[in-house]
């Protein structure tokens, strides 16, 4: 059974193989990377840990049984009970419900752990996947548009209701 684990410096390996395994498929649909990620991912990496440490970002990997990355869930720019959530799925797990189970999961973290109120999710506007996936777990379509440069397409949930 996979399991929502807080990122350690121990999951490195497995979030660079999970990483490079879907480039492609993540490419598809929001903009990639980039080689610079990949020629400095232990510097962004250990970044990543700093960041979550000082506690201004929670970020979570979806691990399987054999010890591989099923997916990235993060919370990020924890602010005032407020957060924005972000998430990534591997290619081979995707159509399963693991991604609406594990945005699940996260939101009662977000409340139980992180004290948040309220979650917001950006996406664009033809990845329905993600559309689903949000609404499947309570998000609701919200307004004003994003700001410039982000995706077309917010969804808010109040983590207290």
């Amino acid at each position: 059974m996979p399991e929502l684990q807080p990122l350690q410096a121990g999951h490195a390996e497995a979030v660079l193989a999970f990483e490079l395994a879907n480039r492609a498929y993540f490419a598809a649909s929001i903009s990639d990377r980039g080689d610079a990620y990949f020629d400095h991912f232990a510097d962004r990496f250990d970044a990543l840990l700093s960041e979550q440490e000082a506690g201004v970002c929670a970020f979570y990997v979806l691990v399987a049984d054999d010890g591989s990355v099923l997916g990235r869930f993060n919370l990020v720019d924890l602010e005032d009970g407020t957060a924005e959530l972000g998430y990534r799925v591997a290619e081979h797990a995707t159509g399963r419900g693991v991604a609406t189970a594990a945005v699940q999961h996260l939101c009662h973290l977000a409340a139980t752990h992180h004290a948040l109120h309220t979650l917001r999710a950006g996406t664009s506007p033809q990845n329905l996947a993600s559309q689903r996936v949000l609404t499947k777990a309570g998000f609701t379509p919200t307004t004003p548009p994003a700001p410039a440069g982000k995706a077309d397409t917010w969804y808010e949930r109040d983590l207290t209701a």
